[in-house]
């Protein structure tokens, strides 16, 4: 289990409030769907949980252990993918499994090219990422993350460049392979749609400095058709409802 604890964190030059008393728990295997108004601190909560931004109050912890880089592994996908465009797809994938010193045997490679087949990108592995479209390169971080096998998965806007019928494929696709794996996730959207499509539980933030006002369990991912079902319809209006009145206070 995720576990983070009266985070807050500031800005270093002003020491402006960017999160307050940031409270949360994320089950092993769960999606939470984070959703806030532009500039509300989510990519800041991110950056906080994966070390790459200290915090300054409170702790971040997993399975009641520090979350650690050095001791925890964490996929991160950024929303310009993350790719090194000097690398090819196949090296790109491989790239955190080397900084961590992962011994890659056949048995392993074998894997790898499960999850490209899956992800539909096994013939890309010698192409460059400019040679990539966006859902190509979209696939091949995703693929980089579940290869790594992490901990902790952590998303931000990975979907919100590509146009609406390549980003629903690829949201199956990342389903499909999230729940084959279990995979404890936090992911950062602007769409109410995607939120509801993607999180077991969706959590709202405040403007700044951002502070979690709801946290919603998702019915619709119970249902068989989730983008269409009465459930979605509801959440979806429960959602805007406290958009509405707390972002406007």
């Amino acid at each position: 289990m995720l576990e983070i604890k009266n985070v807050d964190v500031y800005y270093d030059k002003n020491q402006s409030e960017v999160l307050r008393e940031i409270n949360l728990q994320v089950k092993t295997g769960e999606i939470h769907a984070i959703i806030g108004p532009s500039g509300c601190g989510k990519s800041t909560l991110l950056k906080a949980i994966s070390g790459l931004t200290p915090y300054s109050n409170g702790e971040i912890l997993l399975n009641k252990e520090k979350l650690s880089a050095k001791h925890h592994t964490i996929g991160l996908i950024p929303q310009n993918y993350g790719l090194l465009p000097w690398k090819t797809v196949f090296d790109n994938i491989l790239l955190p499994l080397n900084i961590k010193g992962r011994q890659i045997d056949k048995a392993f490679l074998n894997y790898i090219d499960e999850v490209m087949e899956k992800l539909e990108i096994s013939t890309l592995k010698e192409r460059f990422p400019n040679n990539l479209s966006g859902g190509q390169k979209q696939r091949v971080a995703i693929a980089r993350s579940f290869i790594l096998q992490p901990d902790i998965l952590l998303m931000d806007e990975p979907f919100s460049a590509l146009d609406a019928l390549t980003r629903e494929n690829i949201q199956e696709l990342f389903l499909k392979i999230w729940k084959e794996q279990n995979i404890t996730t936090l992911l950062i959207t602007h769409s109410v749609e995607e939120a509801i499509y993607l999180g077991t539980k969706i959590v709202i933030m405040s403007p700044l400095p951002g502070r979690i006002i709801k946290i919603l369990d998702n019915p619709v991912q119970k249902v068989e058709n989730k983008r269409t079902s009465v459930e979605h319809l509801q959440i979806a209006t429960d959602i805007r409802n406290i958009m509405t009145k707390e972002w406007k206070k």
